[in-house]
């Protein structure tokens, strides 16, 4: 079930087994490229990544709009009918990504998702790319 980073897959399997409800977990580049993921489809794994660029980067300017923001995303949440989608930055460059069903109560998962992030985002970086390659 866990694709690639095998460092923390183990922390990965904690999440999803510590949080009833989860679907999928996606850790992301910030330019949608899939890192690891634990759960569900490979396929609607690299979809949810390419998505969650796009949803970062308009959250990202959504945040510098807050005059008291540094204009850096967080956390997104969105609540969608039978379920909910996360989403959080966790390192330079990298994102977490969560889908669950309605089970999963949205604090304990922004809870869990923080504490992982804390653990590991030194693991979760990606580093920046410029025209496929690494700089």
């Amino acid at each position: 079930m866990i694709q690639q980073q095998g460092k923390f897959d183990w922390m990965l399997k904690q999440l999803y087994d510590g949080v009833p409800g989860i679907e999928m977990i996606v850790v992301l580049s910030a330019d949608g490229l899939r890192i690891a993921r634990y759960s569900g489809d490979p396929d609607a794994a690299d979809r949810v990544s390419a998505a969650c660029a796009g949803l970062q980067s308009l959250a990202s300017a959504v945040a510098e709009e807050i005059p008291t923001s540094d204009g850096k995303m967080k956390l997104v949440i969105i609540e969608i009918n039978g379920g909910y989608f996360y989403l959080m930055a966790a390192g330079a460059n990298a994102y977490l990504a969560v889908l669950s069903d309605i089970r999963c109560e949205p604090g304990m998962m922004s809870n869990r998702m923080r504490d992982l992030v804390a653990r590991i985002g030194p693991h979760l970086t990606s580093p920046a790319r410029r025209n496929g390659q690494t700089v």
